[in-house]
């Protein structure tokens, strides 16, 4: 959409997509999207926008608890604030910071970045998705890859890349459905928590 913005209600989706990835999209919020029994949190339509500065509060939150309690991302030390802005600021133009929003709350945030500085990489992209715990289940991951993938599609890019730690089954399950192929298992290559993690490496052709 022009301004950015993709909105996701049931299994309805606004946007211009392949039949495929639609298909796809509707196959996994169809089996994710029901809020757990006993929440009290709104469940209206999942909005994505590109993020600013002044969500940076939000993503951090979301962020830095991951980091602390779980394998989703290898950073062992919380960043800041001045840190996350960067983060936003740093990607623009091809690349993207992006948030879901149900009903004005942030729920979740996505983000393009290069797969590796140099130049001759520069036609491949990394994605990385994190839901807020408390929206789980919604379809919001779904809608988040969703709008970067086409965003990814949009600038020109070739290869979008997808690095899962411990091979995580409903991110790899949301990959696979979205037509990312696992193309490998990098073993042992991280530690958190007094273990070496395996990161499931997937990939798609955009």
């Amino acid at each position: 959409m022009s301004d950015g913005s993709t909105v996701i209600s049931g299994t309805a989706i606004s946007t211009r997509q392949r039949p495929e990835i639609v298909s796809a999209i509707d196959l996994w919020r169809g089996r994710t999207c029901r809020p757990r029994a006993g929440s009290s949190l709104a469940s209206g339509p999942v909005q994505i926008r590109t993020a600013t500065t002044g969500d940076a509060p939000a993503i951090l939150e979301i962020y830095n608890r991951e980091v602390l309690e779980s394998t989703h991302t290898f950073d062992l030390i919380p960043r800041s604030l001045d840190e996350q802005v960067a983060y936003i600021r740093d990607r623009s133009g091809g690349l993207a910071v992006t948030v879901a929003e149900i009903d004005g709350e942030i729920a979740g945030f996505g983000s393009l970045s290069f797969y590796r500085d140099r130049p001759g990489y520069r036609t491949t992209v990394e994605n990385s998705v994190y839901v807020h715990r408390d929206h789980r289940r919604k379809g919001v991951g779904a809608a988040l890859m969703s709008d970067l993938i086409e965003r990814a599609r949009a600038h020109g890019f070739h290869a979008m890349f997808a690095r899962i730690a411990d091979a995580q089954e409903a991110s790899v399950e949301l990959h696979r459905g979205l037509g990312f192929d696992l193309v490998g298992v990098e073993k042992e290559v991280g530690r958190k928590f007094g273990r070496f993690r395996d990161v499931a490496v997937m990939q798609l052709l955009l």
